[in-house]
């Protein structure tokens, strides 16, 4: 096992892979969904609905991006799909919640 993950370090084209923003940047950009899968747990009322709506609007943009560009960046269009789909889950339970309001007259 080890001396495969040594022939795949060796290999300049997997080093210059990742010391690349082309696996970085995805990377990095993972905390967004990943916090947002994190906030699906808390309460409602602290959902932004301008916010949903424009990191929603962020990932289409960037889903499309990831794979136009040469070479494709499926790392960065996985993050998009799956923050994509939080987004949409959260702007859910954000428009429930200001129904449940209405309901209640509160808003």
């Amino acid at each position: 096992m080890s001396s495969h993950v040594r022939k795949v370090i060796a290999n300049k084209e997997m080093r210059d892979y990742f010391m690349s923003t082309h696996f970085w940047g995805p990377v990095f950009n993972w905390m967004i969904p990943i916090s947002t899968i994190g906030d699906i747990q808390r309460d409602p009322k602290y959902i932004s609905g301008k916010m949903t709506l424009a990191l929603s609007c962020y990932s289409m943009a960037f889903m499309r991006f990831s794979i136009k560009v040469k070479p494709r960046n499926l790392l960065l269009f996985s993050c998009h799909i799956v923050n994509f789909g939080a987004q949409l889950t959260q702007g859910y339970r954000f428009l429930k919640y200001q129904q449940t309001l209405k309901k209640q007259n509160i808003v």
